[in-house]
């Protein structure tokens, strides 16, 4: 696969993909620091609230940003290139769409299975919960970065009629948006930043595309002027340092995004592509690119159950009596058993992914006999990203009935990908027609 790439082909792009993912892996293995009490009850501890120095560290960790510009710089390829084939919308964004909801399936099933086991074999659900919310965190970006892609037509259109001005514009609605909600207290509008915040750095990926990072001197001043305004943002601002939610804190800088997570991604950004063109000449090495082709042949494997591996390693040391979980979080003693934690978390994440990448590979692009009409594009996408923040939000694991699993919530993914014109229950209702 590595051998039959383009030679036109932009290998950073990947490459800023799997490093993303291991980023986002390393980071949620460290922040996620359960211990056991004097009590020896299970505490669900977060080291950014144990140890408020490394909150820091989410500058370098927090890296959706990242994922959001390589995703504007490759739905402007994909899009581009459907528009010049005379290609339906909806067949490309329906492919867009079962490339990221398929490997999601099997998760949800497996995790509402352990829900229901759990509850029924009398384990408390408050543990069910605790569990089953940790491994299904990742499930929140996909949310928003359906709902981003699904506006790609649009908002690449405002790039090719706007250019920059069109970042400029989302910018200043996000830094609007967070004057409204901090100064004047005005309810829930902050959550359109969810949009505002995440467009706009997929506008920068367009620009990436068109060659406007080209230049490592302008590269660089990107860099230089989102630190600088981050610095001003975090320094004088009311804004944290952490770019991730803290227990306890006030504000948030991701749940939903700021404008001081703005202007994170125009730094990162900016650092990023000034790399460009020596990480370019590294890539063209058989054997690095390989690795790079490996990781983005299983990414969404990776990104979905590495906190699968991360509780199922933490429910074997509960049930071995709590072993190495009385260690304090932070001290010396906790972080030098990270290493020996870490090899626990990638020996289970390795079968998980061996056993469940073929949903992801299997995502090839959707084969229908006609465009999907728009209606069922619109309530397919917004059932799946229904489902997808409701997970989030409340988890599917419930505190009563029977079952101990939200079915509906479970559900409503399943649903948005029939309407949208692929996945099980789609499948299933075509084999019934015919």
């Amino acid at each position: 696969m590595a051998e039959q790439a383009p030679p036109e082909r932009n290998r950073y792009v990947d490459f800023l993909r799997a490093f993303s993912i291991l980023a986002v892996v390393i980071g949620h293995w460290l922040v996620a620091a359960p211990y056991l009490d004097e009590s020896g009850a299970v505490q669900g501890g977060h080291l950014l609230g144990i140890l408020p120095w490394s909150q820091w560290l989410t500058w370098g960790f927090q890296v959706m940003p990242i994922f959001f510009l390589v995703g504007g710089y490759s739905n402007g390829v994909s899009w581009a290139a459907t528009r010049a084939k005379n290609g339906h919308y909806s067949d490309w964004f329906a492919s867009r769409v079962q490339r990221l909801i398929n490997p999601v399936f099997p998760v949800l099933l497996v995790w509402g299975i352990i829900a229901f086991f759990g509850t029924q074999l009398g384990i408390e659900r408050a543990i069910v919960r605790m569990a089953t919310e940790l491994a299904l965190i990742p499930v929140w970006f996909l949310a928003v970065y359906l709902l981003v892609t699904a506006l790609a037509p649009l908002t690449y259109a405002f790039w090719r009629k706007a250019r920059l001005w069109s970042f400029a514009w989302l910018a200043a609605c996000a830094a609007l948006i967070d004057i409204l909600t901090l100064f004047y207290g005005v309810p829930y509008v902050n959550f359109l930043n969810f949009l505002f915040v995440w467009v706009g750095i997929h506008q920068l990926g367009y620009a990436w595309r068109e060659g406007r990072f080209d230049s490592r001197a302008t590269a660089l001043l990107w860099f230089l002027g989102g630190l600088a305004l981050l610095l001003l943002l975090v320094g004088i601002g009311p804004y944290p340092v952490a770019m991730i939610g803290v227990p306890g804190a006030e504000i948030t800088n991701s749940m939903p995004p700021t404008i001081a997570l703005m202007a994170l991604g125009i730094m990162q950004t900016g650092l990023a592509l000034s790399f460009e063109k020596p990480a370019r000449r590294m890539l063209d090495r058989i054997g690095i690119w390989t690795g790079v082709v490996l990781m983005n042949g299983m990414i969404m494997s990776i990104y979905l159950w590495h906190l699968t591996a991360f509780v199922l390693v933490m429910i074997a040391a509960w049930l071995m009596g709590g072993v190495g979980l009385g260690v304090e979080p932070g001290t010396a003693d906790w972080w030098l058993a990270r290493p020996i934690w870490f090899a626990l978390y990638i020996a289970v994440t390795l079968p998980l992914i061996m056993i469940f990448v073929r949903f992801e590979r299997g995502s090839g692009p959707a084969k229908r006999d006609y465009p999907v009409p728009h209606w069922r594009l619109v309530l397919g996408l917004l059932l799946i990203c229904l489902g997808l923040a409701m997970i989030a939000a409340i988890s599917i694991a419930s505190p009563d009935g029977v079952t101990g699993v939200r079915l509906w919530v479970v559900a409503l993914p399943f649903l948005g990908a029939a309407f949208v014109g692929f996945g099980p229950v789609y499948r299933m209702v075509k084999r019934t027609r015919a």
